[in-house]
């Protein structure tokens, strides 16, 4: 309309224009002759309208005024209702209100009255009770040796609260009825008092439950990027429910929970282990301890790496970790430890775990991370008991504390198993032989020691560096049998040979713990065991598997399980991530190593196996090139951690063409390509370190055989 009236107004004035200065034109009129013989004058005249030309041009139509102030008037929406969710924000995470999430009363597992039913029954009640009487709870006949105790147990998201009571037979049912009121309540009064009242109550035994109170403030409710659910109550000593269930207490489950709390870090985190420890490293087990002069190293668990550093074998220190109790109620979450228990049983789809005391807890997200168990000889498990005695699996912290404490009383100690393990405590006790006349032997079918994976010239040659530690090495044979004779082990040889000797360690590999397949319905790989995991190391929905026990699909070696510290330490650290939501594959090449001794060291990567075609190049080592002074330069006694002090781009002063190794040569350090297909499979670095960016980039390239002589440079073998 406003429009209108300014065009109208504009042609009034341009109408008045034409018509003034006291001239009129008319229709018809010549503009050179103004007077005719009638003087120009007609009878009628008529006014011209004016033209569109002469019309005012209009500024903008009502549609793009109406469209302007639309948009002013959604932009002030916009902000008004983004103040709103802000102002709301702040307030929720500051605790000046919470949301109260009320339980679903009807997926509950009891019967609950209506408000007519606790009407009448709380008028029956009143009128049951003299006038002279104060209040009272008239509960129905219930027995005393049956008490009746409501709690929030473990179940599914279904059912959040259930009533219980312990041992009480089922033809037995309890009825519990509203407390009475005073004399004068009305119907009305008990229907605004009187709570819901439990009908029948299906009596289950339960241990002892003791409920927490609710957090309060921006502790209740679940974790923005795990979407789980509050704990609020624990059965005995342990949570009914926990967000983040780690079952294994090892490497692996370390590195999983403090992903887990670097990306959620009010994540409540629950450890189950079977050991009596918590998590520790396990690698100083058969190396830095068993070097330290402290005599009371078995009962501190403190070492010295190489260069002299004392560190402890737990990853934290006790203060680090809360107790199962306090986890349920601490405000910005944490990391619990359950020792000297197993799960034995996930229920996947109701995500329950039972432990083997027949308790069972609730979880959001899994990890499966039980590691390995040491392998027997079949020989020495079927022997007789007394023979058993004398026999230590060597694995962990109670292996340890027992097997150096029996170094120091027995006369002579034999260690069936070439490989890593076997090498390493190997060395280790005969460097104490040297000073306590302790005699140690080495048992194994090989040509040499670590025969399965060096190369038969480097495995030769590692078995001369082992005698000279002070150990008898009996390589190619195998044990038959074992028999006790004057409080020894007699160990029955392949070839007929007898060994009497006083302990005997079995190192000989390890099996992926497997323990929770057939109970729970998982997976397990026929080929390499362990549980079957996806790219994200997932077994199941919300399950996941890391380290030893895990066999996964590598994109650039196939299906593979690998036993190493480095590898528990990456594809823990990469679970706790998707527990999370990350969703990341595993696509890292891990690596391992292995010292004989603080003067010879390798590490390697991808697949090692001495029966695949070999090339190799070496070269005269210096001082620097030793274990020992690795870790002096570095600080890191773990080479896993060292990695970020390598370099992946170098160059060679000086190199050798690759040739095969001649007698007696002296293998101070090089480079050995294992080869499959003309392709590099796996690398080992004997006596070099911090290059293994260097040979997992080589991995992934694919390097080819023809290729090698140029590969060698990158490690700088003659600089």
């Amino acid at each position: 309309m406003y429009r209108c009236r300014q065009v109208v107004s504009q042609c009034s004035s341009t109408i008045k224009s034409n018509l003034g200065h006291g001239r009129q034109r008319y229709a018809g009129e010549s503009t050179t002759k103004r007077f005719g013989s009638d003087h120009g004058y007609n009878k009628t005249p008529t006014i011209r309208p004016p033209t569109l030309n002469e019309m005012p041009t209009p500024k903008g139509s009502w549609a793009t005024e109406y469209s302007r102030q639309q948009s002013k008037y959604n932009m002030h929406l916009a902000a008004g209702v983004g103040f709103t969710a802000f102002t709301l924000f702040v307030g929720y995470q500051s605790g000046s209100f919470y949301l109260n999430y009320e339980p679903d009363v009807k997926n509950m597992k009891i019967n609950v009255l209506s408000h007519e039913q606790v009407r009448e029954r709380a008028a029956a009640a009143a009128s049951a009770v003299p006038e002279d009487s104060g209040p009272e709870v008239v509960v129905a006949a219930v027995e005393e040796s049956a008490p009746v105790e409501v709690v929030a147990p473990a179940v599914e998201e279904s059912a959040p609260v259930e009533v219980v009571a312990p041992a009480v037979e089922e033809s037995a049912p309890v009825e519990v009825v509203a407390p009475s009121v005073v004399e004068d309540a009305s119907p009305e009064a008990a229907e605004e008092v009187a709570p819901p009242v439990v009908e029948e109550v299906t009596l289950v035994a339960v241990p002892d439950v003791e409920t927490v109170a609710e957090p309060s403030g921006d502790q209740k409710g679940p974790s923005d990027q795990s979407e789980v659910a509050p704990v609020t109550a624990i059965v005995g000593d342990l949570p009914v429910h926990i967000p983040y269930l780690l079952i294994g207490a090892g490497t692996s489950s370390f590195a999983a929970f403090r992903a887990i709390k670097s990306r959620d870090p009010k994540a409540k985190v629950l450890v189950i282990g079977e050991e009596n420890h918590l998590p520790y490293m396990r690698p100083p087990l058969s190396k830095e301890l068993w070097f330290s002069d402290d005599p009371e190293v078995s009962n501190k668990l403190k070492f010295k790496q190489w260069n002299g550093k004392e560190r402890s074998l737990f990853f934290e220190q006790d203060e680090f970790y809360c107790s199962p109790a306090e986890l349920v109620a601490k405000e910005n979450g944490g990391v619990s430890v359950v020792r000297g228990h197993r799960v034995v049983k996930l229920d996947i789809v109701g995500r329950k775990a039972e432990l083997d005391d027949g308790r069972s807890i609730t979880y959001d997200k899994c990890l499966i991370a039980t590691g390995g168990k040491p392998k027997s000889l079949p020989s020495l498990s079927s022997a007789p008991e007394n023979v058993q005695e004398h026999v230590t699996l060597f694995r962990n912290i109670d292996d340890f504390r027992r097997l150096e404490s029996i170094s120091r009383q027995v006369k002579s100690i034999t260690i069936i198993g070439g490989g890593f393990l076997g090498s390493e405590l190997a060395c280790a006790l005969g460097r104490r032989a040297k000073t306590s006349g302790l005699e140690v032997l080495q048992v194994f079918p090989e040509d040499g020691n670590m025969g399965k994976v060096l190369p038969k010239y480097l495995s030769q040659w590692t078995t001369e560096k082992v005698i000279g530690e002070g150990v008898q090495v009996l390589p190619k044979t195998h044990v038959q049998g074992a028999t006790m004779e004057d409080d020894k082990v007699v160990l029955t040889l392949q070839d007929g040979q007898k060994i009497k000797t006083d302990h005997v360690v079995v190192a000989v590999g390890l099996d992926a713990n497997t323990d929770l397949a057939i109970a729970s319905g998982l997976e397990i790989d026929p080929n390499f065991g362990g549980y079957r995991v996806n790219a994200e190391l997932e077994a199941r929905s919300n399950v996941w598997v890391a380290g030893d026990a895990a066999c996964f699909y590598d994109i650039k070696l196939g299906r593979r399980r690998v036993e190493h510290h480095d590898h528990a330490v990456v594809s823990g650290r990469l679970a706790g991530e998707n527990m999370t939501g990350a969703g990341k594959p595993y696509w890292h090449q891990s690596m391992f190593w292995s010292d004989l001794g603080p003067h010879v060291g390798y590490e390697a990567i991808g697949i090692v196996d001495s029966s695949l075609e070999t090339m190799a190049v070496f070269a005269k080592s210096t001082a620097a090139d030793t274990p020992k002074a690795v870790v002096e330069a570095t600080g890191e006694g773990v080479r896993s951690e060292t990695e970020n002090a390598a370099t992946e781009q170098s160059s060679m002063k000086g190199s050798s063409k690759l040739h095969a190794p001649v007698q007696g040569e002296h293998y101070g350090k090089g480079i050995v390509f294992y080869t499959r297909n003309d392709v590099v499979v796996g690398m080992v670095l004997w006596n070099v370190f911090n290059k293994i960016p260097v040979a997992r980039r080589i991995l992934k390239e694919g390097l080819t055989t023809d290729k090698l002589a140029e590969a060698a440079k990158l490690f700088d073998l003659h600089e």
